[in-house]
């Protein structure tokens, strides 16, 4: 498709569009859709007001949930519904679909892809790593948006959260950045940071997950993927019964510098060695914890806060 003019662009999408109801036309109007999507002009609308689209595109993406389980899964399909969701992340990013997107929970559809572990995939894991980034992708569009309550409706699922942290512990660094940039979002939210910090359980398998991307990280150094994990521990510390859990059991990967040291030429960000300082000076002021379990990768759940201690601080 060649953009001459954004008006020949919006006749050709709508075109394209009508090519998704002709399944031999379908794949190739996806692909030049999703190629194209940015230089269209309002193209999540002409999407939401075009006849059965959406429901093709969810048609796309529920064809691929048998093959998750068969580890049939070829790249061509991958990138077919990869295309399918790239134009749901159009609707998840514009300010006159989002909220619809959002209201109808269509990110219950992404998370098969989510909580699909490599070793149900073939051989070759890729086809379903493109599918976990690109469902993470939409996801991450609805959490970064301006909305209020965007992330007050994620969170009606009770699955989001639960579902990125394990993206965090398996996935490959890409996955997991944007697994943890989601996490971000929500404890950036008032309502999130509430919802997280609401059980001890909660709590205990968001902390146990970040730490289990420091280990990660002792590996495989990321400076991108430190900087949402330090900013997922400062936001943390916002809550008062957080903040005492952490100053007890903060990861010993943050109280030294041999994690920093072996990314000193990846990082730049002075915000998040300002954020390792902030958590380092808690850690020095040891506070009465909150159940004192260490929250390390795999701990196990200890029973919730006390109704009285979850009224008051949390």
């Amino acid at each position: 498709m060649q953009v001459a003019s954004k008006e020949a662009a919006v006749r050709c999408a709508e075109e394209l569009l009508m090519s998704l109801h002709n399944p031999s036309t379908r794949d190739s109007a996806l692909a030049e859709l999703s190629k194209h999507r940015d230089a269209i002009p309002e193209l999540a609308c002409l999407i939401w007001q075009s006849y059965g689209c959406v429901a093709i595109l969810l048609e796309e993406i529920v064809s691929a949930y048998q093959h998750l389980s068969t580890g049939a899964l070829s790249v061509q399909l991958s990138n077919r519904v990869c295309n399918a969701m790239a134009l749901l992340q159009c609707l998840a990013a514009h300010p006159a679909t989002r909220r619809a997107v959002l209201d109808l929970q269509l990110v219950h559809y992404l998370f098969p892809f989510l909580s699909n572990h490599p070793q149900h995939q073939p051989a070759d894991p890729r086809p379903a790593e493109f599918l976990r980034l690109t469902a993470l992708g939409v996801i991450g569009a609805l959490a970064k948006s301006e909305d209020p309550q965007a992330v007050e409706c994620l969170l009606r699922t009770e699955q989001l959260v639960p579902l990125c942290l394990r993206v965090m512990d398996f996935g490959s660094e890409l996955s997991r950045t944007v697994a943890t940039f989601v996490v971000q979002k929500v404890l950036q939210d008032p309502a999130g940071l509430a919802y997280v910090c609401n059980t001890y359980q909660r709590f205990e398998q968001v902390a146990a997950g970040l730490a289990g991307v420091l280990v990660y990280l002792r590996v495989n150094p990321s400076a991108r993927l430190l900087k949402h994990v330090v900013r997922c521990y400062v936001l943390l510390t916002d809550n008062f019964r957080a903040r005492q859990a952490l100053s007890l059991y903060l990861p010993q990967e943050l109280k030294d510098d041999s994690l920093l040291s072996r990314m000193q030429l990846q990082l730049r960000d002075r915000k998040t060695l300002l954020g390792v300082l902030h958590l380092r000076r808690l850690a020095e002021r040891v506070e009465q914890p909150w159940p004192p379990v260490p929250l390390r990768p795999g701990a196990a759940a200890v029973a919730p806060l006390p109704a009285s201690a979850a009224h008051g601080a949390c």
